[in-house]
């Protein structure tokens, strides 16, 4: 075999056509070794003599794609001082692009004998590890183009690769759960019919399954347990860990972006699945442990963990910095993908002991021309001390407002006291972004995600049921603000089932008629449950996965979204690109503020209504000619005007619609109980009965127009639900 010096740069694997360049940073080792694996599992060692900068490189000309391969670093090993290196420990290429196989929980990845910690263990870990695997970077992307959805008139489905797909059944059996099936025609369609423009696709990076899950006959489905912040997940690929999951995933995003659909990757830079000072050596422990971790001061042989998890990344240090943005920047040049969500985002931005908005990890991303061109969402919270940031990063970004979740599910479920905060998260959330110049688009409004119940779990249980995860019932959230309708759980008692499906039809309205960008847990749309089980990330079953099997109630549920999703994407009033700021404009054709909260009685809401806190019920005006912000081509958007009614109270009430100077005769759009009918006309001033747990939506043009030019495209329209 012939061995060249090879280059300091790219880090990794890089085929360039004939051959291989392999390149590793590591400060603390004295001695690398290139270990090559034959299909047989034979290892061949070679010494990496060069090294430039601390980076160790060489070139093989040899060596073409699926080529698997792994390091063993040699240097010191001295926990107390952070210093952890391991040659009996095969490891990983930070960099890998793809990684085959599947870490066990074998005794031999541990550097310490489990029945005396203190002593040390040199056992061989290659044949019970994970091996990296040389790619082919080449790719017929076509004409392949970036969606670039305007953020305003984004729709965001959180998905989960294998239970979006596992069950389908117009998927054959033998791609389900695949990059494969993700781009598969039905789940195109489903997509497509939705209305949904971006798919928030959870852990795609290559994770590993967690030792203590497997003995309990458990998985981890999340994935929140990174080792290869450049490889696809191999347990989604078809044709297997071979380096063929890098096709596989290039196509899926090919195929999702001839259907106009952005995909978002939720990706996990706080930590990795090597966990703390009892975890295994997988990669980075191996390579430079104090250089890739954050270790306790005063203590080196424990890491500072601001993650929950074990361990946290050492945002300070430059190569880590340079291995984020390598990752970010790969995922978005090579795999084409059109955005990410940080988990925990605050740990990111922590530095010593506090979250700093603009610390170093946030300077890099804004000044990166690729990085800060994509959709950047960060999940704004973490543990420890100022760990809970939601308001708090750069205009830049967008963020999982929580603050929106919790009020609406406090307002749904008649909680006193709320209305005043409802108002705010039902318009923007102006009170947490406005005031850093940011706009309604910094908002990812969400009602539920895969972290907690389901929407239809969210209507049917009080309390969490997670016996199935093994650990007595203790884990998961305890505070759901959630309300089972009357009974909890399964109930054949159909008044309780008929609020279950009003209430859970008034949160998925809410979501779409607020201002900010709404995202849709998977399954939500048919009334996915989980039997009551808020924490099923260790749940790769059934339970988890997509029933495709709908009843009326689901089938009615999924009809019902698709009509929500299509009266915002054909009405500016629902996705303001700016603040509603609730006075006249003059640069507006109206003498009528652009929003208006009103009473039952169609009065002005005053300050004694909002501290009233059993006052549950709400008129919300949106003016469709009082849109300030113009349209791409500068002209003034002129939208129909729209009345929503809320009540939120068990009782049913009597709303007042408005006088004659905020128009003469409203059309009933959309809504939950009572006996209207799509399509009944509404006079100013008139009253109607609104039963209890509901919603209306009314609609008219603006003066002088054509009603049928401004009306949305046509939809099945039954009787109110």
């Amino acid at each position: 075999m012939q061995i060249w010096t090879g280059q300091s740069y790219p880090l990794g694997a890089t085929f360039d056509g004939s051959g291989t360049n392999f390149a590793l940073f590591s400060e603390a080792a004295e001695r690398v070794e290139l270990c090559l694996f034959d299909e047989d599992g034979t290892e061949r060692r070679i010494e990496v003599t060069e090294v430039d900068a601390y980076v160790w490189h060489i070139s093989l000309p040899s060596v073409q794609p699926g080529q698997r391969y792994g390091y063993r670093v040699h240097g010191p090993f001295d926990p107390a001082n952070g210093q952890r290196c391991d040659p009996s420990k095969l490891l990983l290429d930070p960099y890998a692009k793809a990684i085959a196989g599947m870490a066990t929980n074998h005794p031999s990845l541990y550097s310490y004998d489990f029945e005396d910690p203190t002593q040390r263990n040199t056992e061989d870990s290659a044949a019970h590890t994970m091996h990296s695997v040389v790619v082919s970077p080449y790719f017929d992307w076509g004409t392949d183009h970036p969606p670039a959805h305007d953020y305003h008139d984004t729709v965001i489905y959180e998905a989960h690769v294998k239970g979006l797909t596992m069950q389908h059944p117009d998927i054959d059996e033998s791609i389900r759960g695949t990059y494969v099936a993700m781009g598969h025609p039905a789940i195109i369609e489903h997509l497509k019919s939705l209305g949904v423009t971006a798919v928030e696709l959870m852990p795609v990076h290559q994770f590993v399954q967690d030792g203590h899950l497997v003995e309990k006959g458990l998985r981890n489905y999340w994935g929140y347990n990174t080792i290869g912040f450049f490889a696809p997940h191999n347990e989604y690929s078809y044709a297997g860990d071979t380096g063929q999951q890098v096709q596989e995933f290039k196509q899926m995003v090919k195929t999702l972006h001839e259907a106009d659909i952005e995909v978002i990757l939720d990706v996990v830079y706080n930590h990795t699945a090597e966990g703390n000072h009892m975890g295994p050596t997988l990669c980075f422990r191996g390579i430079d442990n104090s250089a890739y971790y954050r270790l306790v001061e005063e203590d080196k042989a424990h890491y500072y963990d601001t993650t929950g998890t074990g361990n946290s990344l050492l945002m300070r240090t430059p190569h880590v910095l340079q291995l984020i943005m390598d990752s970010l920047r790969y995922w978005v040049t090579e795999m084409h993908v059109d955005g990410f969500r940080f988990d925990l985002a605050s740990t990111l931005a922590r530095e010593l002991h506090e979250v700093d908005r603009l610390s170093a990890f946030f300077d890099i991303i804004q000044q990166d021309p690729v990085i800060s061109q994509v959709k950047l969402i960060a999940e704004p919270w973490a543990l420890g001390e100022g760990g809970y940031q939601v308001g708090g990063f750069p205009p830049l970004w967008s963020e999982w407002n929580g603050s929106y979740r919790d009020t609406v599910r406090d307002f749904h479920r008649s909680e006193p006291g709320v209305l005043g905060e409802f108002s705010s998260r039902l318009a923007g959330s102006s009170d947490l972004y406005q005031h850093t110049g940011r706009t309604p688009i910094a908002s990812i409004n969400f009602v539920t995600a895969h972290d907690g119940f389901t929407l239809h779990d969210l209507v049917s249980y009080n309390e969490r049921h997670n016996e199935a995860n093994g650990e007595g019932g203790n884990d998961g959230e305890s505070h759901n603000r959630s309300w089972n309708s009357g009974a909890e759980g399964p109930t054949d008692d159909e008044d309780v089932l008929t609020l279950r499906e009003r209430r859970a039809k008034n949160l998925m309205a809410t979501l779409l008629l607020s201002q900010g960008v709404p995202m849709i847990l998977h399954g939500d749309e048919m009334g996915r449950t989980q039997q009551g089980n808020n924490n099923t990330y260790c749940q790769d079953d059934e339970l988890s996965w997509m029933d495709w099997n709908l009843d009326r109630t689901q089938q009615e549920m999924l009809r019902f979204t698709r009509e929500m999703i299509a009266l915002r994407r054909e009405h500016a009033i629902f996705r303001r690109r700016r603040f509603l700021q609730g006075v006249v404009r003059e640069d507006v054709d109206s003498n009528l503020p652009d929003v208006e909260w009103l009473r039952t009685d169609g009065t002005p809401m005053t300050p004694e209504d909002w501290d009233q806190p059993q006052n549950k019920c709400l008129t919300v005006f949106l003016n469709g000619s009082a849109i300030p912000e113009p349209n791409e081509r500068g002209e003034q958007i002129v939208d129909d005007s729209a009345l929503i009614l809320f009540n939120a109270s068990g009782n049913d009430v009597i709303f007042t619609l408005p006088g004659k100077d905020h128009g003469e005769v409203w059309t009933v759009e959309v809504g939950t109980g009572g006996t209207l009918e799509v399509g009944a006309e509404i006079a100013a001033g008139e009253s109607i009965t609104r039963p209890s747990h509901s919603f209306l939506v009314l609609l008219r043009p603006p003066a002088g127009s054509d009603p049928e030019e401004t009306a949305i495209e046509d939809l099945e329209k039954p009787e109110l639900a």
